[in-house]
């Protein structure tokens, strides 16, 4: 009894673990469209890579999909149509220029253009900054400070050169 329970579970682990027969054994052609394909198209877990290159369940499974749709016959853009309409056009790395992908194409150009005017607005102001910032000391009163003696005011005139007696 033992036995026989130990050949079913080798055999349902086998099976859990088998390929199907177009993975196992790829056909070439098929496999050259399915390339052509998934280099097209959005993974839609990794957003920045194609379902090509991905490596996501979800991407594995698009490509399965595509490999069987291939094998059914169907042309590409059966094949891109069905997709686009299950996933929407975000799935096409390319998608077309219409009203709800207005945005995706002319995102970018806004956001340059925004990016600029924030630069100019920075560049315009800096220089009233530097203005708004008190003038430095004139070097005479900074070179009597060094030396100990008590600065003159400007428009003040020196005074008889008796230091002030307070303690600082």
């Amino acid at each position: 009894m033992r036995a026989l329970a130990a050949a079913l579970l080798f055999l349902a682990a086998g099976l859990a673990f088998g390929q199907a027969d177009e993975i196992a054994r790829p056909d070439p052609d098929v496999e050259k469209r399915l390339k052509s394909l998934a280099d097209e198209l959005r993974c839609l877990v990794c957003q920045n890579q194609t379902i090509a290159d991905s490596n996501a369940p979800l991407a594995l499974d698009l490509r399965n999909q595509i490999r069987r749709q291939v094998a059914q016959g169907k042309s590409d853009a059966e094949i891109r149509d069905y997709l686009v309409e299950r996933y929407g056009d975000f799935v096409l790395y390319r998608p077309p220029l219409k009203a709800t992908t207005l945005l995706l194409w002319i995102g970018p150009f806004i956001l340059i253009a925004a990016g600029a005017v924030v630069f100019g607005v920075v560049i315009r102001q800096r220089p009233a900054a530097d203005a708004a910032i008190p003038a430095t000391r004139p070097r005479a009163e900074i070179e009597a400070l060094l030396e100990g003696r008590e600065a003159t005011p400007p428009g003040r005139k020196p005074t008889s050169g008796a230091r002030p007696s307070g303690k600082r």
